[in-house]
């Protein structure tokens, strides 16, 4: 069965609905991005998720962990009490917290050793034509 975003779109904005909740308010609880949550909310990107994402998105309205990845997938989702613990839910979220910033750290990792790359091969081209240069002299 294909997944089905639209139905966790409408899942999420049924529930913040509910809750009263803005877009953002979801974001901060759940540890996942203003635009990850704007995306989903509004099925704009549909691309693989990690599923920490529903995962704590799912947590932060009060659902079991696995109930948006239950409705992405066309299955009936599970009860919050046949789930683990707000001790473990908590710490799935951090764990998920984590992966993002380490993402994030990664991301500028390679943006700096790409810069650095380009640094470096400026200072090549540099001491090459001045070694040709002295060479003429």
């Amino acid at each position: 069965m294909a997944e089905d975003w639209a139905a966790v779109a409408r899942a999420i904005n049924e529930r913040v609905k509910e809750l009263g909740w803005r877009q953002r308010e979801l974001a901060e609880r759940s540890h996942v991005s203003s635009a990850i949550v704007r995306e989903i909310q509004r099925n704009t990107v549909n691309r693989k998720r990690s599923p920490r994402t529903l995962e704590s998105l799912s947590v932060a309205l009060g659902w079991h962990p696995q109930h948006l990845e239950a409705v992405l997938n066309g299955r009936k989702p599970p009860k919050p009490e046949d789930g683990p613990s707000k001790q473990e839910m908590e710490f799935s979220a951090r764990l998920d917290a984590l992966e993002r910033r380490l993402d994030s750290i990664t991301d500028r990792l390679d943006d700096m050793k790409a810069d650095l790359a380009m640094v470096v091969d400026y200072i090549r081209s540099e001491v090459q034509a001045r070694a040709t240069e002295r060479r003429r002299s």
